[in-house]
């Protein structure tokens, strides 16, 4: 196996490195022959096996030009092995008269042409180099666009079980919701969040956090979601509720690692007061006439999947009659603030909720402003899926 120096092929941006894998000293040279007339630097590592072949596949490698009749590998099975091991590389395939027929196999079966040997010609040769290395770009470009839509058309699948629809006939409430998944990872999280107004006109909100990130969180976060909703309609509420759903996590995870922190109100039909429950979930913030404040920890029952049997106490809290109620997950705060590495933390962002609030920032501008502020602090986009939702009555 030897090699040559390095340039350009005419029509290929760069400095290709070709791999030439035949195992007659003869054809060998002349090939090389050829291709110097064609460029007389271009790098060509020479293999005389299959097995020499595949030692000497690298990164850099941009074409390989295989024959098909190889002491340890003859006809397609040599192609394939190649294929397999540098699925991003051109391949050529170089057949006798004979098997002029096994080159059209060879194209069906992955390579990008074949050459019959004895009709090689410089020019030729470079001309079909060129055109294997481009297509291959193509081909490659087009199959990482396609992947690209489907993972597009599953994320927006799963991204309709997220942010559901909400059921809220009360036209005196305002609804808002923010979720934005880690997208540094082009996956989902395991966000979730929901509303459901029902029949005795309790409005009931929940949000929660599937540990972990990805689409089987993301998946896992959308039954969770479902099984919520499911469950409100039918009347279960509070402590009965939790447990349920604690039952339907056990079952549908893939791991007894796997926990759910969730946070859930139910706002009285008077709208002037509501019942909290959390496990193992941030305190929402209560934005009042007086200002704004993290609701009191309070008694508190543990994540969802961690503790078999678990209680979830409620808080019961006033809210007056002008008020907002915003629910998140901690993805908002877990945000570095300054170079320090402490983390934001529900009291900073109580601290900017309330600078904000006093500016008279309210809904879209609120939300959007507390997350801008929180990425601001943490010198970039924040790395956590985060969701917010914010129910509010009034001038709040």
């Amino acid at each position: 196996m030897h090699s040559r120096g390095a340039e350009r092929l005419p029509g290929v941006a760069g400095s290709p490195h070709l791999l030439l894998v035949e195992d007659d000293p003869g054809d060998a040279f002349l090939f090389e022959e050829l291709l110097t007339e064609v460029q007389p630097n271009v790098q060509i590592t020479v293999a005389s096996t299959l097995a020499e072949a595949l030692a000497s596949l690298r990164p850099e490698v941009q074409c390989v030009i295989v024959d098909l009749s190889l002491p340890d590998a003859s006809g397609l099975d040599a192609l394939r092995q190649v294929i397999a091991r540098a699925p991003t590389t051109a391949v050529l395939v170089l057949t006798g008269l004979a098997d002029a027929h096994v080159g059209v196999q060879a194209v069906a079966a992955g390579a990008q042409d074949y050459l019959v040997k004895q009709d090689v010609d410089g020019a030729l040769l470079g001309r079909a180099i060129s055109y294997a290395i481009e297509r291959k770009r193509a081909d490659e470009s087009e199959r990482q666009l396609v992947e690209a839509r489907a993972v597009g058309r599953e994320n927006a699948r799963l991204e309709r079980g997220l942010l559901p629809v909400p059921i809220l006939a009360d036209g005196t409430l305002r609804h808002l919701t923010r979720y934005r998944p880690g997208r540094d990872r082009a996956l989902l999280g395991g966000d979730f969040h929901d509303t459901v107004q029902t029949e005795d006109g309790t409005v009931h909100a929940v949000i929660g956090d599937v540990s972990g990130h990805g689409a089987d969180e993301a998946s896992l976060g959308v039954r969770l979601r479902m099984a919520w909703r499911t469950l409100v309609l039918a009347g279960h509420t509070g402590e009965r509720l939790l447990s349920t759903l604690d039952a339907v996590l056990e079952h549908e995870r893939w791991g007894e690692e796997i926990f759910t922190t969730l946070c859930m109100a139910a706002i009285a039909p008077d709208r002037r007061s509501a019942r909290l429950y959390r496990a193992g979930h941030p305190c929402p913030l209560l934005f009042g006439p007086s200002g704004v404040r993290a609701l009191p920890e309070g008694p508190h029952g543990p994540a969802l999947g961690l503790i078999p049997g678990a209680d979830w106490p409620a808080v019961d809290v006033e809210l007056g009659d002008a008020w907002g109620l915003m629910l998140f997950t901690d993805g908002l705060i877990e945000g570095c603030v300054g170079e320090g590495g402490e983390r934001l933390d529900l009291d900073g962002l109580e601290e900017l909720a309330r600078a904000a609030h006093g500016r008279g920032e309210r809904g879209d501008v609120l939300v959007d402003g507390l997350i801008a502020e929180a990425e601001r602090l943490n010198g970039d986009v924040l790395s956590d899926d985060l969701a917010v939702l914010l129910l509010s009555r009034g001038d709040l």
